[in-house]
């Protein structure tokens, strides 16, 4: 896994105060992403042990409310094993902290490579770690910069925990 960025105090990626990390590499391409140094999966830096305890250690305070990953796109398979420890390693450091993804993949296309990839098996255990997942691409044409949280009106603030027990897409009332 790579990353471009960590940022320790970020109020722009969920709501109330939190630390991010933004992850190389993306096939998506959205026209107009914001992000397009991302795209390549060699930017940015080797994530490893170093990265690693520098997030565990911004998330401790308690004023650090959310940890979001972004990207690039997050949930790239090469992404998903390293993803998923540290997501992990969150949640022992602290329990109360609300996971943020952001991604350009749809829930139904999260759930559809759960069934069908055997390369994707960290997936399922990340979107059980994750409260929050921001899905679907950036659509130029759908641009709406009074949405929150997201770029495009076709994209959706999704709380995984209500989703995941109803069976049902539940939105975050933001």
């Amino acid at each position: 896994m790579r990353y471009f960025q960590i940022r320790s105090m970020d109020i722009s990626n969920g709501v109330g105060i939190g630390a991010s990390v933004f992850l190389s590499g993306c096939h998506f391409h959205c026209k107009n992403c914001h992000n397009q140094e991302l795209w390549d999966f060699n930017s940015g830096y080797e994530y490893d042990s170093d990265e690693k305890n520098k997030i565990l250690k911004t998330i401790q305070p308690e004023w650090i409310e959310r940890f979001s990953a972004l990207g690039g796109e997050p949930l790239e398979t090469v992404n998903l094993k390293e993803l998923l420890s540290l997501l992990e390693n969150i949640k022992v450091v602290r329990k109360d902290i609300k996971i943020w993804i952001y991604t350009g993949y749809t829930y139904e296309q999260l759930q559809e490579r759960i069934k069908k990839n055997k390369d994707d098996y960290y997936l399922e255990p990340i979107l059980k770690l994750a409260d929050v997942l921001v899905d679907g691409p950036f659509i130029q044409e759908k641009k709406d910069l009074t949405l929150a949280f997201k770029g495009s009106s076709n994209q959706r603030v999704i709380d995984l925990k209500k989703t995941i027990a109803a069976n049902d897409i539940v939105l975050l009332d933001v």
